[in-house]
């Protein structure tokens, strides 16, 4: 997609909404729970899919953070990452297993194919790399308008939410695993920051008795890679069954024959038995 073609796109519709009073809220959550989220994450090559007024890797330490989207950053925003990548989300131009850190915010909802992006994402990270997802959550009081059917949403027209139930679904159908997330912005869908800041109080109160109904998440997944046993040739022979033993039947000793026990037995003056005189009672 060229930079030309990206002015009618979700994307850009979100970067207009993030301008507003409601959307700097929701860039300022964000921006902190992100900065949580990819501190601890270690690795050479990370990389932001998409919204550049978003600095999703400044609180990572990894020595090259590079950006890829549809449109070219500012000035301003391309001294945040080493280099970056204008390019389709849908097939991001890496190598396979070449990243060990990608993070894709509100990247999903404002892609035409969400579940292609997903499989980009787990064909470029290694095995065990992060992938990080943000976006907008449809059970929420800011996701309510579009599910009432609204004339006017609260969020921008071009996003499609997705749930974090299905975004789950997809993961573990793509061998990732979710082992951290975090919702936020239980405040009403108000759109000056006057009563925004009226309503924080709820922020503290959603947390604690309706925790997934936030307006906003971030989802954090690990790749896994299942282990592969090599089946080589058996190093150890096998034995050799045992034979069953045989009774042997008792031999008859013939009058003027030498007992066998006898012709076997060490004699004491050093002659073969057969020469020795037969004792009394033989």
């Amino acid at each position: 997609m060229l930079p030309s073609d990206v002015q009618d796109t979700p994307i850009v519709e979100l970067a207009a909404w993030l301008a507003t009073d409601p959307g700097r809220h929701a860039l300022a959550w964000e921006q902190a729970r992100l900065d949580e989220a990819v501190s601890d994450v270690f690795g050479f090559h990370a990389m932001q899919a998409g919204l550049a007024e978003l600095d999703a890797l400044r609180a990572n330490r990894m020595p090259f953070k590079g950006y890829v989207a549809g449109a070219i950053p500012s000035e301003a925003q391309r001294a945040r990452w080493n280099a970056f990548v204008v390019a389709d989300l849908e097939a991001l131009p890496f190598d396979a297993q070449s990243l060990d850190l990608l993070v894709l915010p509100h990247t999903l909802e404002c892609s035409a194919d969400p579940h292609q992006v997903l499989r980009e994402a787990e064909r470029v990270l290694i095995p065990e790399g992060r992938l990080v997802i943000t976006g907008f959550n449809p059970w929420s009081l800011w996701g309510a308008g579009r599910m009432l059917g609204r004339r006017r949403p609260f969020l921008p027209a071009g996003v499609q939410p997705l749930s974090p139930a299905r975004l789950k679904d997809w993961l573990k159908l793509l061998s990732f695993e979710v082992d951290s997330g975090r919702f936020g912005l239980y405040v009403p869908p108000c759109h000056t920051d006057k009563w925004l800041r009226r309503y924080a109080f709820m922020e503290r109160a959603g947390e604690r008795w309706w925790p997934v109904c936030g307006g906003l998440y971030v989802v954090s997944a690990v790749k896994r890679t299942v282990g592969m046993r090599l089946i080589g040739p058996p190093w150890k022979k096998r034995k050799a069954p045992r034979r069953a033993a045989v009774a042997a039947a008792p031999r008859e000793v013939h009058p003027g024959e030498a007992h066998p026990l006898r012709a076997s037995c060490a004699q004491y003056d050093g002659r073969p038995a057969a020469t020795r005189q037969p004792t009394e009672g033989a």
